[in-house]
């Protein structure tokens, strides 16, 4: 019986610096060669988990944005997207007006992703984000709500106080036909509010994946709210020691912290009692 891996990244198989360690990067690395069907899913864009992960030599295909995008890691080409409906984007422009000041919509144009934002003055949360991303040539600043929805919108993010976003998820989630994801930063103490199209999560993807590879069996590994999902459909699910409170109480079984790789070690010491029969 074939065995999937996924991972998430940010809290899990990173370590708290934002990086994968070189020991990492090596043992995944040598575990895919030998046939270990392994790959990760992220919240992050392609394009933004391809600068953690350039040195993977993934076999598989990544997933992505909470699920929306499947993705070659090796290219960053974009194998699969989800994107809103009309009518789910004149929900988002008229419901959520914390959108403006606080957060940013991703949209896609052909192969390439923005993120459009119309803030003036953005709230801290999200001024941090910007700061922390002046760099990058994918954010751009636009005039107007209407215009954040440009292109084929796929994904909106939203920083800000927990108290100041929890009437938003609240509103929100009360929505049929797409998923809300709310939790904490994992290096910040920001939370995120991310809307993504209808059917959409690292579950889903995750079976649907499973499923076209053949694969019999499935463990995950996780840290955050968002990998709940992946933890109910899988045989085995793994929280990080580091994780928050609701993963642990989830998990079929509690694996050291991110920062001594304790993603990796587990596969290597899978893959020694399995004798290489995978």
């Amino acid at each position: 019986m074939k065995t999937l891996f996924v991972s998430d990244l940010d809290g899990t198989l990173m370590r708290s610096d934002k990086k994968l360690s070189e020991k990492t990067v090596r043992t995944l690395n040598r575990l895919i060669e030998n046939g270990v069907l392994f790959t990760y899913a992220t919240a992050r864009s392609i394009q933004s988990a391809m600068e953690i992960t350039g040195g993977l030599k993934m076999r598989l295909p990544v997933i992505t944005r909470n699920g929306t995008v499947l993705a070659d890691n090796e290219s960053g080409r974009m194998i699969q997207k989800a994107v809103f409906s009309a009518d789910e984007i004149r929900l988002l422009k008229t419901e959520l007006p914390e959108l403006v000041e606080s957060g940013f919509v991703s949209s896609y144009f052909g192969e390439e992703m923005m993120k459009l934002y119309c803030s003036k003055n953005p709230v801290a949360g999200f001024q941090k984000y910007i700061d922390e991303h002046k760099n990058d040539s994918r954010m751009r600043h636009l005039e107007n709500l209407d215009a954040l929805f440009e292109g084929e919108a796929g994904y909106v993010t939203l920083i800000d106080d927990e108290e100041k976003l929890r009437p938003a998820y609240e509103r929100m989630r009360k929505h049929e036909g797409w998923e809300c994801v709310f939790q904490k930063d994992t290096y910040g103490d920001e939370f995120w509010l991310e809307i993504c199209p209808e059917n959409c999560t690292k579950a889903k993807a995750i079976l649907a994946l499973k499923k076209k590879i053949g694969a019999g069996r499935l463990v995950v590994f996780g840290d955050s709210i968002n990998d709940l999902p992946m933890f109910e459909i899988a045989d085995e699910a793994c929280a990080v020691e580091n994780a928050v409170p609701e993963a642990k109480a989830a998990a079929t079984k509690i694996i050291g912290r991110n920062d001594d790789d304790s993603v990796a070690e587990f596969l290597e010491k899978w893959a020694s009692l399995e004798n290489c029969d995978i």
